[in-house]
């Protein structure tokens, strides 16, 4: 394998650059620069230098050892200087040393995975830290890249594979004393698997982590005239929506993302609900009506009870004359002229919305890991009176669920997961 290097610290300049060398050659290349190297795991000062013997910069070089590295592999740091003038000049010289080349993106990460120093859960928790914008988004990656649901994968695995050996002890030596292979041990074995993938699908039915990232959808939703643009240009703080007091201003859906309490919202202004004759009219009522279908939250202003049990149902417009009373029913009364009211519509929304988004203390799966889970849970709960068939199932969900950490990941796919790393990393 190649010997590479990258600046693994933030873009210059900076205070401090980590530039990093990683592979078989990269104590080698370390000494070409630096000359003689400290002791692992130590921090020295030392003169980095090019080929003619010309003083680049002096950095703090600590050397570490493979295979207990980031990589897997020998791999050294100089902590330079942040100019780009001194990063350039130390990679201009590493890049003249032979058997280097520079990194790709996230290839540094791809090797501690092809190293066994994480697996996919791991990488993909990575990078999805590295795209991280709000409090959970972090949290959830943080889970992932220290091992929470490779832990729980892994855990599930070792209790199929505890399984499978039961299984295999009643087939190969059921005429041994110390070893029950009779119906109710059979039933038991059976019991104990419908229990596994009861518990496997307790994390699948669990909110995905991607709701932290495409946000919750909360659509606005009644009549015309019954005060939604208004209120979605108040919830997002700008002037989104036109706002009129013609009928049908408001004739598609308007998104707006808002980020609010470290959580990710996507606003949805709808069009009047009404029965029109007007096509483009009608257009916008049919998408207004599937837009409140499918909400996570659907915030309802109209007089007439909502079309969804589950729905806010706000008093709008309580600022009006003749509106000052709040009729029975309704969960919230809001008004332009009231800021603390919008302020309690949106803490209801944090109530609703934390039922609606990944624990920050559970496991949660990506879709993929959602789909595979399940695919493994239909292979346990295939029912068989021969124990050869529920040892065949055994093989084959845990064989599903080591997709999951990566273990015969393709090419292709790691290729798409650190694309999205950037080179350093």
């Amino acid at each position: 394998m190649t010997t590479i290097y990258a600046v693994s610290s933030g873009r210059p300049p900076a205070a401090i650059a980590v530039v990093r060398i990683s592979g078989p050659a990269a104590c080698t290349a370390a000494e070409t620069l630096a000359g003689r190297l400290p002791a692992p795991r130590h921090a020295s000062l030392r003169g980095l230098r090019d080929a003619d013997g010309a003083l680049l910069d002096r950095a703090l070089v600590i050397v570490f050892p493979g295979p207990r590295t980031a990589t897997g592999e020998d791999l050294v740091e100089f902590h330079c200087h942040g100019g780009r003038a001194v990063i350039a000049a130390v990679e201009r010289a590493l890049s003249l040393v032979p058997g280097l080349r520079p990194a790709e993106p996230g290839e540094f990460t791809r090797r501690a995975l092809t190293n066994g120093r994480i697996d996919l859960t791991e990488a993909e928790g990575l990078a999805d830290l590295l795209e991280a914008e709000t409090e959970g988004q972090r949290i959830a990656a943080i889970n992932a890249a220290e091992g929470r649901v490779s832990q729980a994968v892994r855990g599930w695995m070792d209790d199929v594979a505890m399984l499978s050996a039961r299984i295999e002890a009643m087939l190969d030596f059921s005429d041994e004393d110390d070893v029950a292979s009779d119906a109710a041990a059979f039933d038991a074995i059976r019991l104990a698997v419908d229990a596994l993938a009861d518990r496997i699908a307790g994390v699948v039915d669990a909110p995905p982590v991607e709701r932290l990232k495409d946000g919750i959808r909360v659509v606005i939703g009644g009549p015309p005239n019954s005060g939604k643009s208004t209120l979605l240009n108040l919830m997002g703080e700008r002037d989104a929506a036109i706002v009129s007091s013609i009928s049908g201003t408001t004739r598609d859906r308007i998104d707006v993302p808002v980020m609010r309490g470290g959580i990710a919202y996507v606003l949805t202004d709808t069009a009047g609900l009404i029965d029109t004759l007007d096509p483009i009219e009608a257009i916008g009522v049919t998408r207004a009506e599937q837009a409140i279908t499918t909400a996570d939250i659907l915030v309802w202003l109209a007089d007439t009870a909502p079309p969804r049990d589950d729905a806010i149902w706000v008093h709008a417009r309580a600022d009006l004359a003749g509106r000052d009373v709040v009729p029975e029913g309704r969960a919230i009364a809001i008004a332009q002229t009231d800021p603390a009211s919008i302020d309690r519509l949106w803490d209801e929304l944090h109530r609703r919305a934390d039922a609606l988004l990944p624990r920050s203390d559970g496991v949660a799966l990506k879709a993929h890991q959602r789909r595979q889970c399940a695919a493994a849970i239909a292979t346990l709960k295939e029912t068989s009176a021969d124990p050869l068939i529920v040892a065949e199932h055994l093989r084959r969900a845990r064989s599903i669920l080591a997709e999951v950490l990566g273990l015969d990941a393709t090419g292709e796919m790691l290729d798409a997961l650190f694309g999205r790393f950037c080179i350093g990393k």
